[in-house]
């Protein structure tokens, strides 16, 4: 431990030559926020995160937070105050007797908590980029692997350990503490305090990887995307849906962007990967496929790779996202597709792409957590540049699009969003309502900041319903 400054880590302020690389280099987008915090603690371990809300509490600062780093618009690094680094809070620790995984928040749910799991035959739907840390992820939810069968990875999570406001150190499950485990499940970057662990319920790993892909031209987008919406309800919940728009190598040695359909399927074995990705060959538009990759055997390790190719670190991005809402009749299918289309047919971007990801069939209620609203369908679009001058060319063009989709809008995801640009409803008011109460008790002082919106009054509130009514 330092004497000077009473922490294991480093407490760095704006003075010290290596300021701006404790500020943001561990930001994962390139698009680099210019906002000025008052230090920043790199946390050794947990004692050095209590000592540090301790000296927030003293200094009167407040607290933000930084796990992985890969929210799109830097949640963590705000004016003022304290950010507390948990880069290496980052160990893990497995019970084989409950199949148990406990985890530091910046531990990398695809670099190494999959790895070490899979080493011990167990798998836990963590988030699709690698290199995301588990912090944030779960706190906004975790769009995993397969949630249209396994759920939010959020709802694997059995237990946290929180320092609170005070610099306590607690633990919260559904016994103990009951209201931090509940808002730690959802609650984002508003938790009222900092989770140094998670534990986690794993399952057995799948004994065989099916990945079927179809690639399709961008003008065959209206009709494939018809049939997916359509066909999405009748397959297998252990089959991923994921439809994508994304630049594409081609046998020729070309590249040019293509529509992707594709179907990974966790299966025993090849015959019931192949059954459960059957359906995919009953798209009315395969004749005229540039490609078609019919349930090939994969790894997660494969899709791991593939993952940190389409999303490059420290590329500049600007993205949104929406959950699509329509009724499932051949008039309500059409009128979302048509709304969507120009996320993935007009990106500006080369090495952009956008997402269509099923959620059906929704035919439970979610667990009781903070995460609350969800469709049959989720897209996000993404543009990646490297030119800090396209910036604005790029995000005239997200406005664009988004609100050509905004009649389809029913919300945001937070691992998505950016409330510094556009604010959509991201939870159910009666969950936001119990949110304000849990945080109102846990940190009255406002120790902890809040989610970075352009509007702080007009939260979880779709933007337009608000200026429909004047406000």
């Amino acid at each position: 431990m330092n004497p000077e400054t009473g922490f294991s880590g480093r407490l760095v302020v704006p003075t010290d030559p290596d300021w701006d690389e404790a500020r943001v280099g561990r930001v994962f987008n390139g698009r680099r926020p210019d906002r000025q915090p008052d230090a920043v603690l790199m946390a050794a371990d947990v004692d050095d995160v209590r000592r540090g809300v301790l000296l927030a509490k003293e200094r009167g600062w407040t607290v933000a937070v930084r796990s992985g780093g890969h929210a799109w618009a830097a949640w963590s690094v705000r004016d003022g105050g304290l950010l507390i680094d948990l880069g290496r809070l980052d160990d893990i620790s497995y019970d084989e007797e409950t199949g148990i995984v406990s985890a530091g928040p910046a531990t990398k749910g695809g670099e190494v908590l999959s790895p070490f799991l899979e080493e011990r035959g167990r798998f836990f739907n963590g988030g699709h980029c690698p290199s995301v840390g588990i912090g944030g992820f779960l706190l906004q939810g975790g769009q995993g692997w397969n949630q249209r069968g396994w759920g939010w990875a959020a709802e694997s999570v059995v237990a946290v350990d929180v320092v609170t406001a005070d610099g306590e150190l607690v633990h919260a499950d559904e016994r103990e503490n009951t209201d931090l485990y509940w808002a730690a499940r959802g609650a984002g970057p508003s938790f009222p305090g900092i989770v140094v662990r998670f534990h986690l319920r794993t399952r057995p790993i799948f004994g065989f990887l099916g990945h079927t892909v179809h690639g399709y031209e961008l003008e065959d987008f209206a009709e494939v995307m018809s049939w997916l919406y359509e066909a999405h309800h009748r397959i297998s919940t252990d089959v991923e849906i994921v439809a994508i728009s994304t630049p594409v190598p081609l046998p020729d040695g070309t590249e040019r962007r293509l529509f992707l359909v594709t179907g990974v399927a966790f299966s025993a074995d090849r015959a019931e990967a192949q059954e459960a990705l059957a359906p995919f060959n009953e798209c009315p538009a395969i004749d005229r496929a540039v490609f078609v990759q019919d349930c090939r055997e994969s790894s997660l390790a494969e899709h791991r790779a593939q993952q940190e190719i389409q999303n490059p670190e420290h590329a500049q991005y600007i993205t949104d996202c929406a959950w699509i809402d329509g009724e499932n009749t051949p008039e309500g299918i059409a009128r979302m597709v048509e709304h969507i289309a120009p996320l993935f047919t007009t990106n500006p971007t080369h090495k952009g792409f956008a997402i269509w990801m099923s959620n059906a069939p929704m035919r439970r209620d979610l667990p009781d957590m903070a995460f609350s609203l969800q469709t049959e369908a989720y897209v996000a679009s993404y543009t990646v540049y490297d030119d800090p001058a396209d910036y604005q060319r790029n995000r005239d063009w997200l406005t664009s699009v988004m609100e050509h989709a905004q009649p389809v809008t029913a919300g945001q995801y937070l691992g998505d969003s950016d409330m510094t640009h556009r604010q959509l409803r991201f939870m159910a008011p009666e969950n936001w309502e119990r949110l304000q109460a849990v945080i109102a008790s846990r940190d009255p002082e406002g120790r902890f900041h809040r989610y970075l919106a352009r509007d702080a009054d007009a939260l979880n509130v779709n933007h337009w319903e608000i200026e429909k009514a004047g406000i």
